[in-house]
């Protein structure tokens, strides 16, 4: 078994082990804290198939984290105050189901990428970067000034939303939750990273010309890949507004998608686990070092600093080698 692989079980059952030993340690902040770094790591895996396996540095991942959150919050919304969200033509009301906000923050999430990569993905290098920002931002402004959902102050949501058979008010069932979705979307990932897509998705970013050669349109692959990226990105948004019961304009914000991104550098780009450990290491720096200083960042930035001049692959790269996981 190659000593990545034994890393990748080794994490996971990290993450499994530790919020039970919280639970039962009656540790409920624990418990919250690993959620956290569950969904964050979710939003890095997102990523991490645009950037890792397509070569697309986009810095406006935050629009579909954003996106999936005001999916949970203005249907809760809708659903807490007895309103429906459309009347005419057709009557559409809010709903509390976990499933069903998942679902469709996921379409809206996955969508929106769709449009956003159709112009994003005719420009390369810095021009894609920022265009891919500019939209964040545009969400973000029109978050800021939508009064109906809270503007600039954001949307707070009473009770948690419904799984069946689960009491998702309780920290630890909340966290089973995430972490199988986790699960679930690291499977997908690996299995897509390996199927003729991913395959040719990797040769595309490599090298466009031979991809073309053999009658492959790299643009195309690009465009899914990037669509598939901001899916899981906004399913991720979803759950971080229901761990929170709070959405706001700030999930949009530029910082949040610098988040994203120091999520999978941390880990390693282009390994399928690699966001999973930078948003663990992460989550662990800001409980740690943000007790410290409120100038915390500093600390972090020196860290980012090293891992980018001394250990290019990441946590993964240092630990497991330079053999790539997708390969």
């Amino acid at each position: 078994m190659k000593r990545e692989t034994l890393l990748n079980l080794g994490l996971m059952a990290a993450l499994l082990a530790f919020p039970l030993w919280a639970y039962q340690a009656d540790e409920p902040f624990l418990i919250t804290l690993t959620t956290r770094a569950v969904i964050f790591a979710i939003a890095g895996v997102g990523l991490n198939f645009a950037l890792g396996f397509g070569g697309l540095v986009s810095f406006g991942h935050a629009a579909f984290f954003g996106l999936g959150g005001y999916a949970m919050g203005i249907l809760a919304y809708h659903a807490q105050t007895y309103t429906p969200l459309m009347e005419a033509p057709f009557l559409i009301e809010g709903t509390k189901s976990m499933p069903v906000i998942w679902l469709v923050a996921v379409v809206i999430s996955a969508i929106t990428a769709l449009a956003v990569g159709a112009l994003s993905l005719r420009t390369t290098g810095v021009y894609f970067i920022m265009i891919t920002l500019a939209f964040a931002q545009m969400f973000y402004y029109f978050a800021n000034s939508w009064p109906t959902y809270g503007g600039e102050d954001g949307l707070s949501i009473y009770i948690r939303n419904d799984f069946p058979g689960l009491n998702t008010m309780d920290p630890i069932q909340f966290y089973m939750i995430c972490y199988v979705i986790l699960a679930l979307v690291l499977g997908f990932v690996w299995a897509a990273a390996r199927s003729p897509f991913g395959l040719m998705l990797g040769a595309a970013r490599q090298n466009e010309e031979r991809v073309q050669a053999v009658g492959q349109t790299p643009y195309r692959l690009y465009l899914v890949a990037f669509t598939i990226s901001g899916a899981i990105t906004g399913l991720a948004g979803a759950l971080f507004a229901d761990l929170n019961r709070f959405v706001s304009p700030t999930m949009f914000a530029w910082n949040m998608s610098g988040e994203i991104m120091i999520f999978v550098i941390l880990g390693g780009v282009g390994r399928v686990f690699g966001p999973v450990a930078g948003a663990a290491l992460f989550i662990l720096l800001e409980h740690m070092l943000g007790g410290l200083s409120e100038f915390w960042h500093v600390y972090l930035g020196a860290i980012l600093l090293g891992v980018v001049l001394f250990a290019r692959g990441g946590l993964y790269g240092l630990i497991a080698g330079r053999e790539v996981a997708h390969d």
